[in-house]
């Protein structure tokens, strides 16, 4: 339900669509009270002509990573999961990491014992040193030219970057908390999000798709050629797991359910997904001050590097990246972010009662036009009414 109260002057931001290049485009404004603007714009599908909607099924990719550790945090709520325990002793993949200190003969990775285990807080906070092999160039270097498939466990299996708890990084260590969260609740990530999370929240399109079982209303994605926008199929939602790290798909008014549930320290419409002090956690700075938000890239192809808040290094919580100071576009300090590899993107600003969604579907990651059409939505957010 959009309850349309304020009224938002969105001129601006219907001029940033045909200015982005996008097929098409969903943004939506909300808070505690619930959708205050939702509005589609372009095509689902640009070779179709498919229309967008407010009801458009999106690949959302790495905005599954804050469901994923809300599920975590109800595990460590209960006791079967501990913030700063070896994660290894849940997930044996991870115990004995090893870190890659340089390179030797025909290339091949020269690895050492990590200093430390790895720990669940580790993961939450990109601090566990499992980067992506888009992001980290050692990390793609070590693959030696085996790049796994999306979706597989191989694609997550990787040497550590830097030590645990040492550095910030972007990268795969949301995808093990996902398999943290099956090994400990004896259910797949996506049967577990259904009974605890999704379910209890109304967030009846929120899923976890193979391509042959993606809806008929989900937005294709695309790419840009020389000859226009082009539909390509990819999907992340299939392969050997539920990817916590990335392979959910969900609609906007879903999402916001979601997010209104944190910023309703974790309680929506009757049903209590978190403990107040839980969101609490999540949602301050948990790694001091480490430098976080800037990504690097050894793949620009795939996602050249972004930084959300150009010249601003932000913090991590609990599953969410935390602006300091108050970012150019209107969110105050202390609001919650991130983003898919799609160009959805996505904040919560408690100390404004703000909540922001942007979902497009292109590659690859951090396109101008998408980042110009979702600052425009931002500021229209913030506009005096």
């Amino acid at each position: 339900m959009v309850t349309n109260t304020p009224s938002y002057n969105d001129s601006d931001f219907a001029a940033a669509f045909p200015a982005s290049g996008l097929a098409g485009m969903v943004g939506l404004i909300g808070g505690r009270d619930g959708t205050r603007y939702a509005r589609a714009f372009g095509h689902s599908n640009a070779m179709s002509g498919t229309a967008m909607a407010a009801d458009t099924v999106f690949q959302i990719a790495s905005m599954t990573k804050a469901i994923t550790s809300v599920a975590a945090m109800q595990l460590v709520e209960a006791g079967k999961l501990s913030l700063d325990a070896p994660i290894g002793d849940v997930v044996p993949a991870l115990a004995d990491a090893q870190v890659i200190s340089g390179f030797g003969e025909g290339d091949a990775p020269i690895l050492r014992p990590a200093a430390r285990p790895i720990t669940l807080r580790h993961l939450l906070t990109h601090t566990s040193g499992l980067g992506y092999d888009f992001v980290s160039v050692d990390q793609l270097r070590a693959r030696q030219g085996a790049a796994p498939a999306p979706g597989t466990i191989a694609s997550i299996t990787t040497p550590l970057w830097f030590d645990p708890g040492e550095r910030g990084g972007h990268g795969v260590s949301t995808g093990w908390i996902g398999l943290a969260v099956e090994a400990v609740s004896g259910q797949t990530l996506g049967a577990y999000f259904a009974d605890h999370i999704c379910g209890p929240l109304g967030m009846v399109d929120t899923h976890f798709h193979t391509a042959e079982t993606m809806p008929a209303n989900a937005a294709s994605i695309h790419v840009r050629s020389p000859a226009g926008l082009m539909a390509i199929p990819v999907n992340l939602g299939g392969g050997d797991f539920n990817s916590g790290g990335g392979g959910l798909s969900s609609t906007g008014a879903d999402y916001m359910r979601f997010l209104r549930m944190i910023l309703n320290n974790g309680t929506l419409d009757g049903a209590t997904i978190l403990s107040p002090a839980t969101v609490a956690d999540m949602t301050r700075n948990q790694i001091g001050g480490l430098p976080a938000g800037r990504m690097g890239s050894a793949n620009p192809e795939l996602a050249p590097p972004y930084g959300p808040f150009p010249g601003m290094d932000c913090g991590w919580g609990l599953g969410f990246l935390i602006n300091p100071v108050p970012g150019p576009n209107g969110r105050a300090a202390g609001s919650l972010a991130w983003a898919g590899i799609f160009n959805t993107y996505y904040w919560v600003d408690p100390a404004s009662d703000v909540i922001g969604i942007f979902l497009s579907q292109l590659m690859p990651f951090g396109d101008a036009g998408a980042l110009a059409a979702a600052g425009a939505l931002e500021r229209m957010a913030y506009a005096p009414q």
